[in-house]
């Protein structure tokens, strides 16, 4: 059966207003035998998934055979080459973005000039990410870049868990202490006012819990349950100078606190007097 190329491509509706994250255009293409791109340089990154068929890739001095599941990235300003298999010539879907984030995206994912491929094997949420651009650039409207961003974002996050050892070694790595602990600070910090376990914490970051606490405590000085008890504490302070019409069970709710008494105990535990008094503190100031 004699595969038929084709070729589609739609452009972002939207301008780019902000210049943090863009994406320009998205498109697929089943190639012809033996299709050749470059030698060339593109002034964006552009990005391929290949759906099916193989050809290769050459970047930086280094040439790549490629197949279904391969993703290779384009960096800006490098001169590159591809080219389609005479006898399985691929079909692959692209897309082209530009922006102040995304060389930091690009790193995050593990992917720049010197490894420009990652295999993502048979996960079909690649391939649907890319179609997704598509759509909704083909749905257009002043949502259609809101939409694409938020899927490029959710293919680099599919991109970073494809890593080697990105699951398997979460629990048992050893990676920076003081990383590590600046993502924890991070996490609590977003989410203080949430019914926050550590375990859930532990679990979401991808360690184990004994191992976070460790860690934690050692660079911190506290165990996370303190952090977290201390940040609450702090925040209902600052509301109870700054919120003087909120009553204290609203303060409580509002950091955390699901227990009014639990709240006042330990206010009076770090800034030795009750929450109503030192708002009346405040008051008489």
């Amino acid at each position: 059966m004699t595969l038929q190329p084709t070729y589609t491509v739609l452009s972002n509706p939207v301008p780019n207003e902000h210049g943090d994250l863009y994406v320009l255009f998205s498109g697929e293409s089943q190639t012809k035998p033996g299709h050749v791109i470059g030698p060339k340089v593109y002034d964006f990154y552009l990005m391929h998934h290949v759906l099916s068929g193989n050809g290769t890739y050459t970047c930086a001095g280094g040439q790549h055979a490629l197949r279904a599941g391969h993703t290779f990235l384009i960096p800006p300003q490098q001169l590159i080459s591809y080219a389609s298999s005479e006898k399985e010539p691929w079909r692959y879907r692209w897309i082209a973005f530009e922006g102040r984030q995304a060389e930091r995206l690009v790193s995050v994912a593990g992917l720049d000039a010197s490894v420009p491929v990652i295999d993502t094997g048979d996960n079909p949420r690649v391939a649907v990410l890319f179609r997704s651009i598509q759509r909704a650039f083909r749905l257009g409207g002043v949502a259609a870049n809101l939409r694409a961003v938020g899927y490029l974002h959710l293919l680099f996050a599919e991109f970073g868990a494809a890593q080697p050892g990105a699951v398997a070694g979460a629990l048992n790595r050893g990676p920076d202490s003081e990383a590590l602990a600046d993502e924890v600070i991070r996490y609590l910090s977003a989410q203080y006012a949430e019914p926050i376990s550590i375990e859930h914490m532990a679990d979401a970051l991808g360690y184990s819990r004994a191992y976070l606490s460790r860690v934690f405590k050692q660079q911190t000085g506290m165990t996370p349950v303190t952090f977290l008890l201390k940040l609450r504490i702090d925040k209902a302070r600052l509301l109870l100078r700054e919120r003087l019409e909120l009553t204290i069970e609203q303060i409580a709710a509002s950091v955390g606190f699901q227990d009014p008494l639990y709240f006042s105990k330990q206010f009076r535990r770090f800034y030795e007097q009750s929450p109503s008094a030192y708002r009346e503190a405040i008051r008489r100031l």
